[in-house]
């Protein structure tokens, strides 16, 4: 029998025990804000070593978790070794955005209807626990030795930056891989994504009764002037195309504003933040630079207006590694095979914790169960929800990508 017959005759018939086990995931809450995730760490720790694995814990201390918004958070990583040869790690994330309002289904039911699985954090990226997880054990099935070693790190802090998550065990060195598989999407192999740019800009003014505003400083006249500056600057950005396919252009949202103290009060201070999505041609450095002259300037002409710009987030782009090609073939030519359809490599428009592997020097492609296209899974959004053919499909995709990585 040939390396996709064997696992694909361990595989088929534990379909039903993959879906279970992404079933009970899926029902355990991970909302991140507000950021307790150690309970569904220990769900899934569980789920792990029901399937034979060894599970290794590592718990942020409180203090780390605060520092990054979150309640608690516990790394898990699971080691096998099969021989001599590269370690390869497998990354997904268990915290989810939290569910919003709009579901037809209850959002951690896990309910399945015409062969998709419904639920917060089906698709993004409880899926590639599963994925991961049984890809790993159908390794076994090939029946001759490999070389090297797989690697799952499942991590909790995606939401809000990856942090504590995957940089922090890449950091402190209790992970050093040679390659790694971040969570991603069944039709297509990413290489590159956008970076981001989070600021925090606080204009402070002076208070006034709103009967005599001429003797206060309007902070929400001023930021509302900022942002009509922010605002024409994003209007260039459609001229500056990423050459990366899928990437697409530069981009600003202001996400969040507040301020003021009463309905007959001048505003004395506003607040708001942006995200500034960063493509892999251009430098962050400059782009902030950039973007803090834009604020400071267009504030310092209103008159008694004072200005603060603070960093919150920083994630550069991703762009291939030397190395990160060998897993790109590796998995679109299985992924080819098995889907029966081309699989493209591409770029994506979004960040996620794969540029900490990078960063480390671990060439890190994205791939997994997910969607083929977000709007598709509806992620971040009411119904999210997965393909169960697409997760056991990409399950023997990630399998014989890893056989033939590791030897085979």
């Amino acid at each position: 029998m040939s390396d996709a017959e064997k696992i694909g005759a361990f595989l088929a018939p534990r379909e039903a025990e993959q879906t279970a086990f992404l079933a009970a995931l899926v029902r355990q809450a991970s909302d991140n804000p507000p950021g307790d995730c150690a309970p569904h760490a220990r769900v899934a720790a569980g789920l792990l070593e029901d399937l034979g694995l060894a599970v290794e814990r590592h718990p942020v201390p409180e203090a780390e978790c605060r520092a990054n918004g979150m309640a608690s958070a516990t790394n898990l990583v699971v080691r096998r070794r099969f021989g001599d040869g590269p370690v390869i790690a497998l990354n997904a994330h268990g915290d989810v955005v939290p569910p919003g309002d709009g579901w037809t289904v209850d959002p951690y039911g896990a309910e399945i209807r015409d062969g998709w699985m419904h639920g917060r954090g089906a698709a993004v990226s409880k899926s590639d626990f599963a994925t991961y997880a049984y890809a790993l054990l159908a390794l076994g099935a090939l029946g001759r030795r490999l070389g090297g070693t797989v690697e799952l790190h499942f991590t909790y802090d995606e939401e809000v930056g990856g942090e504590i998550g995957p940089r922090r065990l890449l950091a402190k060195g209790i992970v050093k891989p040679d390659l790694a598989i971040g969570a991603g999407f069944s039709y297509q192999v990413v290489t590159a994504h956008n970076g981001v740019l989070h600021l925090e800009v606080e204009l402070r003014g002076r208070s006034a009764h709103a009967a005599r505003p001429d003797t206060g400083a309007d902070a929400l006249e001023a930021a509302t002037y900022v942002l009509s500056v922010l605002y024409a600057e994003r209007n260039g950005y459609a001229a500056r195309r990423s050459r990366i396919e899928g990437i697409g252009t530069p981009n600003l949202t202001v996400g969040l504003i507040s301020g003021g103290i009463n309905t007959n009060v001048v505003p004395d201070r506003v607040t708001f933040r942006l995200d500034r999505r960063i493509v892999p041609e251009e430098d962050p450095a400059e782009v902030e630079r950039h973007l803090r002259n834009l604020i400071w300037t267009s504030a310092a002409r209103k008159q008694g207006i004072a200005v603060e710009v603070r960093r919150v987030l920083l994630a550069r782009p991703l762009t291939m590694l030397p190395g990160a090609e060998r897993v790109a073939r590796a998995l679109t030519r299985h992924g080819e095979a098995v889907f029966g359809e081309r699989i493209a490599t591409t770029g994506v428009p979004l960040y996620t914790d794969a540029r900490h592997y990078a960063e480390a020097g671990v060439p890190i492609v994205l791939y997994g169960a997910g969607p083929r296209t977000l709007l598709e899974a509806n992620a971040h959004r009411a119904d999210e929800r997965l393909r169960l053919d697409d997760l056991h499909k990409a399950t023997r995709v990630v399998a014989l990508a890893l056989a033939e990585l590791l030897g085979g």
